[in-house]
């Protein structure tokens, strides 16, 4: 079963050239992926092992009409993190070089590979209906993963989400003592 070690989410329209172009750089074989989560939408891939032996594939998939994914899947053994790292940088740097707008990356490791959806626009028209809080978080700690991110995951990154949830309705009614930790943890910033 694969697993994904790493996705890298981006935006753009590519050529004709430009895609034979990805595709050479990852050396992918042009032959969508028939196994593991988003397999559907593959549209290249790449299989090799790591300096473990750990079997990887390396993806690439369409998501619309101008959205890309590249992803690193495992199977087996998480790859180490020198081989999650390089993929990044090899990844990021495919995306720039072919002027793509870089979305999200999971797991992120810095604040511009957090996706952070448009707020609504402010005096846009309220629900009448109240809002109410209905998590079980009442912990800083516990909320990290509500909002898809580990104890591990770097600060500048946990800064990103946590003000996402904090600018959402919702935390206006967030436990007080949750909210407490928050602030706090935005100030030690």
């Amino acid at each position: 079963m694969l697993w994904p070690a790493l996705r890298v989410l981006s935006r753009g329209e590519l050529t004709s050239d430009q895609l034979r172009r990805l595709l050479d750089m990852l050396q992918l074989d042009d032959a969508p992926r028939v196994e593991g989560p988003g397999a559907a939408k593959s549209i290249a891939h790449r299989t090799f092992a790591d300096t473990t032996g750990t079997r990887l594939v390396l993806d690439l998939a369409r998501t619309g009409e101008s959205g890309w994914v590249l992803a690193l899947f495992f199977d087996g053994e998480p790859p180490s993190t020198d081989t999650v790292e390089n993929h990044r940088r090899l990844l990021r740097d495919i995306v720039e070089r072919l002027g793509l707008t870089l979305i999200d990356i999971a797991p992120a490791a810095t604040a511009d590979e957090v996706h952070v959806p448009p707020q609504e626009p402010v005096g846009a028209v309220e629900s009448s209906i109240g809002y109410a809080w209905d998590l079980p978080y009442t912990d800083l700690d516990q909320l990290w993963m509500h909002v898809g991110l580990r104890r591990n995951t770097p600060r500048v990154v946990k800064v990103v989400k946590l003000r996402e949830v904090m600018g959402s309705r919702i935390w206006s009614v967030a436990p007080p003592a949750l909210q407490r930790q928050a602030e706090s943890f935005l100030q030690d910033t």
